[in-house]
């Protein structure tokens, strides 16, 4: 039987430690949400391995390095609302459960999934929306924070509209197979965006850009 107990602090340890994320509450969140339950059925066994792991269409679960130095740059507080947009099968929710009053998380074919794998674990200030990530959840906003579980390309403003005045939005921006975590600040209606560290993740669905053909 494995010991993903032992796994997980191995993960921290060994990846989210020596990353500069040193905030007590994402490291014991990360210490203590079972990541293996999260995974597609027969990839538990590379549920702590520093790398994505794949979903469906080609979605992925963020590595945990990425998705730690979010949080930690995003450093959601215990009062805050936070929107998690395309959840997957929920791992990310379960984690900024422990961080946030209550998070919203949106997933469209994953959805039914998802909230079954976090009412198993107990996980009560979650709310699994079911509709397209790109959208949001408007009618549960606006949100302190907003997390974008996969690559962009651009942020549609249907989703950053849902952020308040003051807020924090991250999103990991792709360039063909670079990209750059940044963390946008909403100011008077405007976001301004800051990059934080570089990764790599597919783009998802519905955050990609128009192109703009010219004859």
């Amino acid at each position: 039987m494995p010991d993903f107990a032992a796994r997980r602090t191995v993960m921290v340890d060994s990846q989210i430690r020596p990353s500069d994320v040193t905030k007590y509450s994402i490291i014991d969140a990360m210490l203590n949400v079972p990541r293996e339950r999260f995974v597609p059925d027969g990839l538990q066994e590379v549920a702590y391995l520093g790398e994505n792991i794949p979903l469906s269409r080609g979605r992925v679960l963020l590595d945990p390095r990425c998705f730690a130095k979010l949080l930690d740059a995003l450093d959601i507080q215990p009062n805050e609302v936070a929107l998690d947009v395309g959840a997957g099968l929920g791992y990310s929710t379960a984690v900024i459960a422990r961080l946030a009053e209550a998070v919203i998380a949106v997933e469209d074919d994953l959805a039914p999934e998802a909230e079954r794998r976090l009412s198993e674990l107990g996980v009560d200030n979650a709310v699994v929306v079911s509709g397209a990530p790109a959208e949001g959840a408007r009618r549960h906003g606006p949100y302190d924070v907003i997390l974008v579980e996969g690559g962009v390309e651009q942020v549609p403003t249907t989703l950053t509209d849902q952020l308040k005045d003051g807020g924090r939005i991250g999103a990991l921006f792709m360039e063909g197979n670079l990209g750059v975590a940044r963390i946008g600040y909403r100011a008077e209606g405007v976001i301004s965006w800051r990059p934080i560290f570089n990764a790599s993740a597919p783009v998802m669905p519905g955050f990609t850009t128009v192109r703009q053909f010219a004859l």
